[in-house]
């Protein structure tokens, strides 16, 4: 394994290039400078997409562990676009250590980060970095977590809200979503992950929508979002709970969850959903994308009571994925500030990451 940090590698391959997010990041590699080989299970997916773009393609299941390595000998990084994530990362993490192939992904399960971080010594070992979390999940909201606790180093407490008005959620989201329908929320209480319901807490959070666009205040409630995973390594701040704005009706209705959770992980509800999914658009067009944006809400607290907060916004979440995973992908391959073992996106590239994407605003 460690010869293989002696060959030359350039190539950069998108797994899942098919899918609604990895069609983006596809589209906008040569933004970066970046040429991807497009990959999926199936080549009448990715073959017509590869065309178009002027990419080369490949095929290959994940659970085909031979036609996995083999497919990432010559591969320098993988951006791991195929979720749900904890049904696929663990494949292609293990052959990235074989291959001595950089992992990143779009993953924000916090089951999933913290499977992971598991491979963190085999990483170092093998010259690799490890970087889950790269998009959305959880980029702005890691940054601006940072970003905080270097405003308040002996900060206790942390809270994360985000919002995302006009934006939708592509077939992968929902479909995983759905497989965690009914199941407990979390949040991180003096260092351990406690299980909770989602939606246990909620508050008013105001917006920042940009620079003079009026603050949205926006309702939001508690969810399992990755960083209650990822800002602990970032921070080392032992309280944190994240949330997400949803319609007060929700709320109402989220809080009653506790008498038809049952009900929600019967396979057959998960299968019908899964069916309507299915016959929704993939996502937001190009116009719908422009209109939408993205909001991070953020603050921490000491024991004495003293808090900080900040404010972000930038463009719709998944025009935003496809930015910020470019551009580590970039940092990665050009070996900028290079750390091989498993990071966050904060710890390898600092707070002020999520300001290289393009449209994003801090409100400092």
């Amino acid at each position: 394994m460690n010869d293989l940090k002696n060959i030359p590698k350039l190539q950069l391959l998108l797994y899942g290039a098919n899918g609604y997010t990895g069609q983006l990041i596809a589209r906008y590699a040569a933004l970066y400078g970046l040429s991807l080989i497009l990959a999926a299970r199936r080549k009448e997916s990715v073959a017509p997409i590869a065309e178009m773009l002027g990419f080369d393609f490949k095929v290959f299941d994940l659970n085909d562990e031979t036609t996995l390595v083999n497919a990432l000998k010559d591969v320098a990084l993988v951006i791991h676009a195929a979720g749900p994530y904890d049904h696929t990362s663990k494949q292609m993490v293990e052959a990235c250590l074989k291959t001595g192939t950089h992992y990143i992904d779009l993953n924000g399960d916090a089951a999933v980060f913290e499977m992971l971080l598991e491979y963190n010594a085999a990483a170092k070992a093998a010259g690799i970095m490890i970087l889950p979390g790269a998009g959305f999940d959880v980029v702005p909201t890691d940054c601006l977590s940072m970003h905080l606790q270097k405003q308040l180093p002996d900060a206790t407490q942390l809270q994360i809200a985000f919002a995302t008005p006009g934006g939708a959620i592509s077939h992968g989201t929902a479909i995983t979503t759905v497989a965690k329908l009914g199941e407990p929320g979390a949040v991180r209480v003096n260092g351990k992950l406690v299980p909770k319901p989602i939606g246990h807490k909620g508050m008013w959070v105001k917006f920042f929508a940009g620079k003079g666009k009026a603050d949205q205040k926006l309702f939001t409630m508690t969810i399992p979002w990755g960083d209650i995973f990822t800002a602990y390594i970032s921070t080392g701040i032992p309280n944190i709970e994240t949330y997400t704005a949803v319609p007060r009706g929700a709320f109402a209705l989220v809080k009653m969850q506790g008498l038809f959770n049952w009900l929600l992980r019967k396979e057959w509800v998960r299968n019908f959903l899964r069916k309507k999914i299915k016959n929704k658009p993939p996502g937001l067009n190009d116009e719908q994308r422009k209109a939408a944006t993205t909001m991070v809400w953020g603050k921490v607290s000491n024991s004495t009571g003293k808090s900080v907060s900040a404010r972000l916004c930038g463009p719709d979440a998944y025009t935003l994925t496809a930015y910020s995973c470019l551009i580590i992908a970039q940092k990665i391959i050009k070996q900028q500030n290079f750390k091989p073992g498993y990071h966050t996106p904060a710890t390898a590239y600092g707070e002020g990451l999520v300001l290289e994407i393009p449209g994003v605003e801090m409100e400092l």
